[in-house]
């Protein structure tokens, strides 16, 4: 499943490492680290690489496709629930197949349920109590959280308020576990009926549940046809942010061939000393082992400081 078709499936159904509080300032702003403590993808660099398995390699064995990643230099895999249906023996080989490749799986996706209805949140919960150990077992510690759809009769305070309600509750189920939960914004190109396209109202919300394991996924594709402006908004929010999604616009192929300034992106990541993960979510166009290698060798010469 891609997360596309996932955003649709949630659409129908509805009808790490963390700062703590004391570390962000008024308008979410991490304090810089200093240089000697960066331990990210490469000396210098402060971020860690990843790639979103449902972009690449979809005709192969999910143990090839873990193969094809670590070809093309990365170390991280994001999922969405690619194990749902997994058998024990199916679930021992590809872990096995992980450890051996020294990779993680750094987030993963696929909740039925999101937080803008306020009608879900006992399924939204229940939702996630069944994916915690499935987390355990894969050794993933973050999770992608949707907001959903809007909901037919509740205006847009009432959405924004159950988003807050609906992930604070999600937090009271992970407090002081090693779990991240991520909020998502999608663009209204992809989804029309899609509650949360506004990286500043994720922000806001993020602000709001004032949680160390709620942070937010800054896509910067969805956000770049939503609204535009993405290094200012990086730049005032970086400590809420958990994650970083690339790919450009249009097309959601590789950074460079549409209108991102990835370099600057990269650039200000660094600057900013962003030590969570950036993950590639493009389509590539062309061999997808070279691709990744060559956007990969870009981001970590771009965002050293």
């Amino acid at each position: 499943m891609n997360r596309r078709h996932f955003a649709k499936q949630l659409a129908t159904t509805l009808g790490a490492t963390t700062l703590p509080r004391n570390a962000l300032d008024a308008r979410g702003a991490a304090p810089p680290r200093p240089a000697g403590a960066l331990e990210g993808e490469a000396p210098g660099v402060p971020f860690k690489l990843s790639v979103m398995l449902w972009t690449v390699f979809n005709k192969l064995p999910f143990e090839e496709r873990l193969e094809k990643v670590a070809e093309a230099g990365y170390h991280n895999v994001e999922l969405v629930g690619e194990y749902k249906g997994w058998s024990e023996d199916q679930f021992r080989t590809a872990l096995a197949k992980k450890r051996e490749l020294g990779q993680t799986f750094d987030v993963t996706a696929g909740l039925r349920h999101g937080v803008a209805d306020p009608s879900a949140r006992e399924a939204l919960l229940a939702d996630l109590k069944a994916e915690l150990p499935i987390m355990e077992k894969i050794e993933c510690n973050a999770i992608i959280i949707m907001s959903g759809n809007r909901v037919p009769g509740l205006s847009n305070k009432e959405m924004h308020k159950s988003c807050v309600e609906g992930l604070k509750a999600l937090a009271g189920l992970v407090e002081g576990k090693n779990v991240r939960l991520l909020l998502e914004n999608i663009d209204p190109e992809e989804n029309p009926e899609y509650f949360l396209t506004s990286v500043a109202e994720g922000f806001d919300v993020v602000r709001e549940v004032n949680h160390p394991q709620v942070q937010f996924l800054c896509d910067f594709f969805h956000e770049q046809i939503a609204e535009g402006n993405l290094i200012e908004k990086l730049k005032k929010n970086i400590g809420l942010v958990g994650l970083v999604h690339i790919a450009d616009v249009p097309g959601r192929h590789e950074p460079g061939t549409g209108e991102i300034n990835y370099e600057n992106i990269f650039k200000t990541l660094g600057q900013l000393h962003f030590s969570h993960y950036a993950a590639m979510e493009y389509l590539p166009t062309y061999d997808a082992v070279a691709s990744l290698r060559t956007e990969r060798e870009k981001a970590l010469k771009a965002g050293r400081v």
